[in-house]
């Protein structure tokens, strides 16, 4: 999976950031540190870790990821990136 999408809200900076969702590859979410949740009222699961998105954005670049893009979506930070 060359692409993947990160995000967190802004409120809440420090972390948590997620990561991945149900489809994510297992492998990459356990180097990140990542657990797998379902939040009540939604009907899939999503990874998330405990560390800041600037920590996150880190990791992924040690393991070759870049970053494609970054918006804001209402009171939520999205980051696309992607790997050769």
């Amino acid at each position: 999976m060359p692409y993947l999408l990160v995000s967190t809200q802004t409120r809440l900076e420090a972390g948590p950031t997620m990561v991945g969702d149900e489809n994510s590859d297992p492998h990459l979410m356990s180097v990140l540190g990542a657990k797998k949740r379902t939040m009540l009222g939604n009907n899939f699961s999503e990874y998330y870790v405990n560390d800041a998105p600037r920590v996150v954005l880190d990791k992924l670049e040690s393991l070759g990821y870049r970053v494609v893009s970054m918006t804001g979506v209402g009171q939520t930070l999205v980051w696309c990136l992607h790997r050769e």
